[in-house]
C-alpha cells in the first residue's frame, strides 16, 4: 500500500524549467505530493519564448497516462499545454477509464505570444474535455475565447464563470483576474452555486510559469483531500509568495519560486538555530562588558538576499544584551524585526554586498576605532552632515549613514562607525557574513582591547 498521495501534470515540456511540467512537479513536491507526468509536447522554450514545438501522438499521451494510473493511481491531475484535439481526446478518455479528479488549465497562448493550442482543437476542449473537469481555470484571454466575453470587471468575471459552467457543463470555474489591473489581483471562484472572491497582492513584472504552478497547486491540494475552495485558497498562498520571491534564471521574465513557502520558514529556522548557539557563545566571552554600548549591545541577522526585504526579515534580540551584576545577559528572546536600526544597517549592507548578513553594534571608543583599523578595513559617516530631507523622513539616517559611509570607503568596509549627535549615543558597527564570524572577530578583538 502506498504511503504517499500522487498527483499527475499533462502538459507540455519547458526547457527552461519555469512552466510547464517541470514547473507542475516543484509545485507537488511543495505540497509533499508524488508527482507524475504524462508528456504532451517538448518545446524549445526560455524565458523570452517559446522557439519551437513538437506535440506527441494522442496514443502516446494516453500510455503514459495508463502506465500511472494501473500502477499507483492518481489522486488528481492537470492539464497545461495539449496542443491538438487528438491529445485532447486521449485525455478526456483516460478521465473515463480511469476516473481521477482533473484541472483544466485552458493553455492557448505562451506568455510571449505563441500558440500552444491549435484553432481547431478549442472546440474539443469546449465539447470534450472541460465537461469532465473539476476546476477549469481560465485566464482573461482565455475566457474571451471561450465565451467571446470582454472582461473589464470582477461582475464580468463572475458572469463568465457562469457561461463556460453553463456551456460546458464543468463544475466549476476559476477565473483568473491577473490581467485586470489594479492594487489587488482577484480571482473568482464559481463552484455551481456561489461565488468566491480571492483577493492577493498585484506584482509587477513578467512572471513565467503562474498559471501552470497555481494550477498543479490546485490539483496537489485536490490529491490531498482538501475541498475545492480550500484547495484554491492553498495554491493562492502558494503562488502569491512564488512570485513575491520570483526567481531570475534568464534575461527576461522571472520564474515563479516553488519552493519560496517552504524556503522561508526552513531558513527562519536555522537561523534561529544559528542566533541561539552564537549570541550563547557571546556572553561567555572575556571583557565582552567593554564592547556593550550603554543603549545595550544587538546582533542581527538577515535572510539571504532573495528573501530579506524588509526589517521583518531580520533576526535579533529582543531586549538586547546588557550588562548584569554576574556579567553580560540576554535580555529577551530572538525575534524577526526585533531591532530595527540593525536591521536598516545590515539591509542597506546587503544592497552592496549582498553576503554579509550579519552586523553586531559595539561601544564606541577612540581606542577601539584605532584597534580595529590595524585589523579591518574602516569607515564612518558624521552625523551632523545628514541632509534635512532625510531627517525628515522616518528611518532614513541609518540608511544614508551606512551608504555614505560605504561611498567613503570605496570598497567594503568590515566596521562602520559614527561620533553620535545631539541625544544620539556614538556606534561602532561590525558586519560579518554571518553570526559565527561575529563572534570569531569579536574573540580577536577582545585579545587586543
Amino acid at each position: 500500500m502506498r504511503n504517499v498521495r500522487v498527483a499527475m501534470t499533462i502538459a507540455g515540456s519547458d526547457s527552461i524549467g519555469g512552466a510547464g511540467i517541470q514547473a507542475d512537479l516543484k509545485a507537488f513536491a511543495a505540497f509533499g505530493v508524488y508527482g507524475t507526468s504524462a508528456i504532451t509536447a517538448i518545446t524549445a522554450q526560455n524565458t523570452f519564448g517559446v522557439s519551437k514545438s513538437v506535440i506527441l501522438s494522442g496514443d502516446m499521451v494516453y500510455e503514459q497516462i495508463k502506465a500511472v494510473a494501473e500502477d499507483s493511481g492518481i489522486d488528481a491531475a492537470k492539464t497545461g499545454m495539449l496542443g491538438n484535439a487528438e491529445v485532447i481526446e486521449a485525455v478526456a478518455r483516460t478521465v473515463d477509464d480511469f476516473g481521477f479528479p482533473l484541472v483544466v488549465d485552458p493553455v492557448m497562448v505562451a506568455k510571449s505570444g505563441a500558440r500552444l493550442l491549435s484553432s481547431n482543437a478549442v472546440e474539443a476542449l469546449k465539447r470534450v474535455l472541460i465537461p469532465r473537469a473539476t476546476l477549469v481555470t481560465p485566464n482573461l484571454d482565455e475566457v474571451r475565447v471561450l465565451t467571446g466575453f470582454e472582461v473589464s470587471d470582477v461582475g464580468d468575471m463572475e458572469r463568465a464563470a457562469v457561461a463556460i459552467a453553463d456551456e460546458t457543463g464543468c463544475n466549476a470555474v476559476l477565473v483568473k483576474g491577473g490581467h485586470l489591473g489594479g492594487g489587488k489581483a482577484v480571482d473568482v471562484l464559481y463552484d455551481g452555486e456561489r461565488f468566491h472572491r480571492l483577493e492577493s497582492p498585484a506584482h509587477q513584472g513578467c512572471f513565467h510559469g503562474t498559471g501552470c504552478s497555481l494550477s498543479a497547486a490546485i490539483a496537489a491540494n485536490l490529491a490531498l483531500g482538501r475541498d475545492l475552495l480550500e484547495a484554491v485558497k492553498a495554491a493562492k498562498e502558494f503562488i502569491s509568495a512564488g512570485i513575491e520571491y520570483a526567481v531570475r534564471a534568464g534575461r527576461n521574465c522571472d520564474s515563479v519560486n516553488a519552493i519560496a513557502i517552504l524556503e522561508r520558514d526552513a531558513i527562519a529556522w536555522r537561523m534561529l538555530a544559528e542566533m541561539k548557539a552564537e549570541v550563547s557563545k557571546l556572553l561567555r566571552l572575556d571583557g565582552l562588558e567593554r564592547l556593550i554600548p550603554e543603549v545595550g549591545m544587538n546582533l542581527a541577522y538577515a535572510m539571504p538576499p532573495l528573501y530579506a526585504r524588509t526589517e521583518n526579515d531580520v533576526i535579533a534580540v529582543d531586549g538586547r544584551v546588557t550588562r548584569g551584576i554576574a556579567g553580560p545577559v540576554c535580555s529577551g528572546r530572538f525575534e524577526f524585526g526585533a531591532s530595527k536600526h540593525l536591521a536598516r544597517a545590515v539591509l542597506t549592507y546587503m544592497r552592496f554586498f549582498p553576503d554579509y548578513r550579519a552586523v553586531v553594534n559595539l561601544r564606541f571608543s577612540e581606542e577601539l576605532v584605532e584597534l580595529l583599523s590595524g585589523r579591518f578595513v574602516v569607515s564612518s559617516y558624521d552625523r551632523r552632515e545628514e541632509p534635512e530631507e532625510v531627517k525628515r523622513r522616518e528611518g532614513a539616517t541609518i540608511p544614508w549613514g551606512i551608504e555614505s559611509a560605504i561611498r567613503r570607503a570605496g570598497r567594503r568596509p568590515d566596521v562602520i562607525y559614527h561620533r553620535g549627535d545631539l541625544g544620539k549615543e556614538p556606534m561602532v558597527l561590525l558586519f560579518e557574513r554571518s553570526p559565527a564570524r561575529i563572534v570569531n572577530a569579536l574573540v580577536e578583538i577582545l585579545r587586543e582591547y
